[in-house]
């Protein structure tokens, strides 16, 4: 592969998994496009895992999921994913803790990466406690792999993304922002540590004035920060999907909240920050009462709705959910590759599921046309038929993974 294919896209080479659910040991070696490919021809190649239901395709995702910040795809505790066969006890976790590794192409050229659990955390017993490595070197957070990989996902579970609570949202649009700030997601940890102190210490009513005052001021400066980069993604994804064609369907997007709509209305960010500040000095009885805090981004709310039928995302069939969740992701991966020069990783959880052919074809496309290294899972191999010859395919079986037609592994 030529040096300037291999600095034209983000893709995993080579990903090393060990001790994570159901997999004892894995590794793939991933192959890149032809050196001899045209002009235009897909930066990486998509990955197409099928297999029966529990054979661990989620989980194979899930693994890679662990290389972006954040508890992976199904926001699990680290001593969750720790591989327990039958014949192990509990306390043998401890003895053989997961890990996850990759070497990675960006555009900026090869990187290793790896994660995986402090073995002196525990497990599920006490704190847990996340090693990180960027090139073989100890990271102190998990920032440092946001600022080498941009990564969404998709999964059944998200189905309801639009049904459910605003959580979930959340968290889906800061997934997003990551992308474009890898600064967001310490700036998210450093608020939702000051919000649980703030809380435990509102709670145990000795009402340190001072600690709280630090409290609420690291909430404020972190918490405008995180709604001005929330705002600012929300309107870059509209333009996006404004811009969209084909057969899935327009979102109209929009971000509500308290906050929010102090710096919509064109408020500076300091004053904003010092209302912020203000508010929370002023409910402090409230919130002891009630726990949490009444006010912040943390209460924000990604709202959305089918711009084409006016109707609320909440309202729509399943399917159209779906194809509006797809929607979005497809307009974030075109904005990270004109301002990133790359397309993020895409991990698509049974994602051929109320999709009908057109749009399944659709998706497919976009995918290949971005040159995204998208990971598909799903039983039926059928599914996946358009990308015979243009991906590459592997089964899975009770933990392991063989070739199975398509471009082979390297």
């Amino acid at each position: 592969m030529s040096p300037e294919r291999s600095a034209a896209g983000l893709w995993i080479q080579r990903l090393l998994v060990h001790q994570f659910r159901s997999y004892a040991r894995a590794e793939l070696e991933l192959a890149p496009p032809s050196a001899s490919a045209p002009a235009g021809a897909p930066a990486a190649l998509p990955v197409v895992l099928t297999g029966p239901n529990g054979a661990g395709k989620t989980n194979l995702l899930e693994a890679i999921s662990f290389l972006a910040p954040g508890r992976g795809l199904r926001g699990a505790k680290l001593g969750e994913v720790d591989r327990v066969s039958r014949q192990q006890e509990e306390a043998d976790r401890e003895a053989a803790p997961w890990a996850v590794a990759a070497s990675v192409m960006t555009p900026e050229g090869p990187r290793d990466l790896g994660s995986g659990r402090d073995p002196a955390s525990g497990g599920g017993n006490g704190r847990e406690r996340r090693l990180i490595k960027v090139d073989g070197v100890a990271a102190r957070g998990q920032q440092a792999l946001a600022e080498v990989v941009s990564m969404v996902w998709l999964t059944p579970q998200m189905d309801g993304l639009f049904r459910e609570g605003a959580g979930g949202r959340r968290r889906f649009l800061d997934r997003l922002v990551y992308g474009y700030d890898p600064e967001h997601a310490a700036r998210s940890n450093a608020y939702e540590h000051s919000l649980r102190e703030r809380a435990r210490l509102l709670k145990s009513g000795r009402g340190d004035r001072a600690w709280l005052e630090a409290l609420e001021d690291s909430m404020a400066r972190h918490g405008i920060a995180i709604a001005d980069a929330r705002l600012a993604m929300v309107e870059r994804l509209q333009h996006a999907c404004d811009a969209g064609e084909g057969p899935f369907p327009k979102a109209r997007l929009a971000l509500d909240g308290t906050v929010e709509g102090w710096l919509a209305e064109g408020q500076p960010a300091l004053t904003v920050e010092d209302r912020l500040r203000a508010g929370l000095a002023e409910s402090r009885s409230q919130d002891a009462e009630a726990g949490g805090a009444a006010i912040g981004p943390h209460r924000s709310d990604l709202a959305a709705e089918h711009a084409d039928k006016g109707v609320a995302a909440a309202l729509c069939s399943t399917g159209e959910q779906k194809a509006l969740l797809i929607a979005v992701l497809l307009a974030h991966a075109r904005l990270l590759t004109l301002e990133r020069g790359a397309p993020p990783l895409l991990l698509l959880d049974e994602v051929a599921a109320h999709l009908d052919g057109a749009r399944r074809a659709a998706l497919y496309g976009e995918i290949l046309d971005l040159g995204a290294q998208a990971w598909l899972t799903g039983t039926d191999v059928a599914d996946f038929e358009s990308l015979q010859g243009r991906a590459q395919f592997f089964a899975i079986a009770e933990g392991t993974i063989h070739p199975a037609g398509g471009l082979s592994c390297q």
